[in-house]
């Protein structure tokens, strides 16, 4: 059985090219779900990036997808990007993102 954590384990590789941080450091992952389905065990993955313009979201999202693809036992996923909440590091980030960000 695939857990929520086998693919947040998957996501910490994958970094944001401009802030040199995993998008689960930074907190862009809102929510993982794993359906189990006739075809195999499929993820949906929400998920955020630091600002609705940011330039390399299709280069974001096709990374996670392979991430989360690549997690043994995941058969298929589908990225939905959102922007509701709004991200907001000092929400999202981890203890140690917002360090290395200087947000406190």
């Amino acid at each position: 059985m695939v857990e929520e954590s086998d693919i947040t384990d998957s996501l910490g590789e994958v970094q944001d090219p401009e802030m040199k941080m995993s998008v689960t450091e930074l907190g862009l992952i809102y929510a993982i779900r794993i359906e189990e389905r006739d075809e195999g065990v499929h993820a949906e993955i929400d998920m955020t990036l630091t600002s609705p313009g940011c330039p390399v979201a299709p280069e974001i999202m096709a990374a996670v997808h392979r991430s989360a693809l690549s997690t043994e036992g995941v058969d298929s996923v589908h990225v939905n990007l959102t922007f509701s909440p709004p991200w907001d590091p000092r929400i999202h980030a981890t203890e140690d993102a917002r360090f290395d960000l200087g947000v406190f």
